[in-house]
């Protein structure tokens, strides 16, 4: 007979024992100090994020109060500008007739006038853009804060986002110059037909407190290649080009600037030594602001004053403009 198989208890199982903690075990290191000092700046980071988030924000009426210029920024922003770059309008000589004219229409428009977009065209160096912002800075001479006439460059690269800006202007107290220097358009651009529509043939149109100021080098603010290509390609040649030489009709205000004569040059040489203390005598200064025209190939307004900027520092005069 075969045996029944022995029962056996469970058997013991030995249970391992966990070590026990020695005081000698090594502990665990300290974060290198790199690793902490990027988690303070990263925690310093969302606490300024914070505090600028809950900050006020600027209105566009304390940032037009702020300042009497201003460059346009195409993301929606007015950039005051401290100490513009221009010279004194008695300075500017040879284009008394255009330097009237247009006082008198920037005035007219900073008393709330009716008053003209003004085209300042033609030669270049000639004083254009010197002339614009000079004719601000004198209507603004004894005119109170809440009075004061403000101007705002727009590049020409912006032109299209003119709307936004007149957007921006339109409820505003304060009078505007928008402000475009060297304005043009070639090829296939487009941008041309914002700058129309703000001009004369929008819905809204332009506000009452902006008038708009542009200086170029063409009358019809084309090349002239430009518009025969398209007069002689085109079906109905009279009606090619009349959509863009439209543009130009719409300031009422055409400033033409021709080149100067040797005397005009001349004295503009002369205003500029004697505002700025820059003596040589007369004989003298004649002569080397002649030669001076002459390796430059024109007699500009522009050209005269690089002559002034060489002498006074060939003669150790400073200039502040």
């Amino acid at each position: 007979m075969s045996k029944k198989p022995r029962k056996t208890g469970p058997r013991a199982t030995s249970k391992t024992a966990p070590p026990k903690s020695s005081t000698a075990a090594t502990k665990r290191p300290p974060p290198p100090d790199h690793d902490r000092e990027e988690r303070i700046a990263r925690a310093l980071e969302a606490i300024a994020a914070g505090l600028s988030a809950a900050s006020p924000k600027a209105s566009s009426a304390d940032v037009l109060a702020s300042a009497d210029a201003f460059i346009w920024h195409p993301n929606g922003r007015l950039a005051p500008v401290p100490r513009v770059n221009r010279v004194d309008l008695g300075l500017l000589k040879g284009i008394d007739r255009l330097r009237d004219i247009l006082i008198e229409n920037t005035e007219r428009f900073a008393n709330g006038f009716p008053a003209n977009n003004a085209l300042l065209w033609g030669a270049r160096g000639m004083g254009k853009s010197s002339l614009v912002k000079a004719a601000h800075a004198s209507i603004n001479v004894d005119r109170k804060p809440a009075d004061r006439l403000k101007l705002i460059e727009i590049h020409r690269e912006d032109i299209e986002t003119l709307p936004a800006l007149m957007t921006l202007l339109r409820p505003s107290p304060f009078h505007f110059i928008v402000f475009c220097d060297d304005l043009s358009f070639d090829g296939n651009d487009a941008s041309y037909k914002s700058l129309k529509a703000v001009l004369e043939g929008g819905i809204e149109g332009r506000p009452d407190n902006v008038i708009l100021y542009a200086t170029s080098n063409r009358r019809h603010l084309l090349p002239r290649d430009m518009m025969e290509n398209e007069r002689s390609t085109a079906i109905n040649p009279g009606e090619a080009v009349e959509e863009k030489v439209s543009l130009s009709d719409r300031f009422g205000l055409w400033l033409g600037f021709h080149r100067c004569s040797q005397d005009e040059y001349l004295a503009m040489v002369t205003g500029y030594c004697e505002h700025f203390g820059i003596k040589l005598g007369k004989a003298e200064l004649e002569r080397e602001a002649l030669e001076w025209s002459t390796t430059r190939g024109s007699r500009s307004g522009r050209v005269a004053w690089q002559f002034t900027q060489e002498l006074a520092g060939r003669l150790g005069v400073r200039i502040k403009t």
